[in-house]
């Protein structure tokens, strides 16, 4: 198989337990990969990363969009695909972006937007909010960079962006228990956001938002179809969509009162 233009870009923390196989889908058929780590990694996530094959790069931890930025900015091939340790790229995706490059029609686009399908507590999830969850992921070098918001990072993309149908598969979420750990960490990213922002929450967020979530993801988008894992996940969304609110008005609310002038 001729490798494609591409190079790799991923960025990897202590991800010895997974990384491997987030490569070996990628190996073959692309020219180069790239993983930046970050410098506190101690798992040997680098060196399993070099026996695939890879280029790593050390650099200190500055968020999820620098990071990734870093990583674009070793590549040298005209095109960039970037994945997460905890991705695959299905054998359907890659013959997908393989004919697209044998078409000869890669000079119109900038970049290529795909669906990621999430397994989650022993089931493929292809309903609800988390799909088809569509990514823009494989882009023409110097044409996109990572936004530096910390929640939820995005690559913006000058010019056109082509849709392929074939599924990124995810393994992110590996449990309950890890799934609230993350909603912890989210909310806390979602304050700064606010603070950037200069967001007001107010009681209407509260009161209303957490409910149309569940009804939206549940309902609306089927997730009743994904069984009880469907049900689960509009519940924790609907809960992460409260947590997040509630604790940006806790925030906001001791700032005012730290900011009342002094009455006595």
């Amino acid at each position: 198989m001729q490798s494609l233009p591409i190079s790799v870009c991923l960025i990897a923390g202590n991800e010895a337990h997974r990384i491997r196989r987030a490569l070996d889908s990628v190996t073959g058929w692309t020219s180069e990969i790239i993983v930046a780590i970050d410098d506190n990694t101690t798992d040997g996530t680098g060196e399993i990363a070099t026996s695939c094959g890879a280029k790593v790069f050390c650099t200190p931890w500055k968020g999820h969009a620098a990071h990734r930025n870093f990583a674009s900015k070793k590549a040298s091939q005209p095109w960039l695909l970037a994945i997460d340790a905890d991705e695959v790229v299905s054998p359907e995706l890659r013959d997908e972006i393989l004919g697209f490059f044998a078409s000869d029609k890669t000079g119109g686009w900038a970049g290529l937007s795909f669906p990621r399908c999430t397994f989650y507590c022993g089931r493929w999830i292809r309903h609800g909010d988390w799909y088809p969850d569509r990514k823009v992921r494989l882009w023409r070098r110097g044409r996109a960079r990572w936004s530096d918001t910390q929640l939820h990072e995005t690559l913006l993309v000058e010019g056109r962006v082509g849709r392929l149908r074939n599924d990124l598969l995810h393994y992110s979420m590996e449990s309950l228990e890890h799934q609230t750990r993350k909603t912890l960490s989210s909310a806390d990213h979602f304050v700064q956001e606010c603070e950037k922002q200069s967001w007001k929450v107010g009681v209407v967020d509260l009161a209303f938002r957490p409910w149309w979530r569940f009804v939206r993801a549940y309902f609306l988008k089927l997730g009743f179809l994904d069984g009880w894992q469907g049900y689960a996940i509009a519940w924790m969304t609907a809960f992460y969509t409260f947590l997040r609110y509630a604790r940006a008005r806790e925030v906001q609310r001791q700032k005012s009162i730290l900011n009342e002038p002094d009455r006595h």
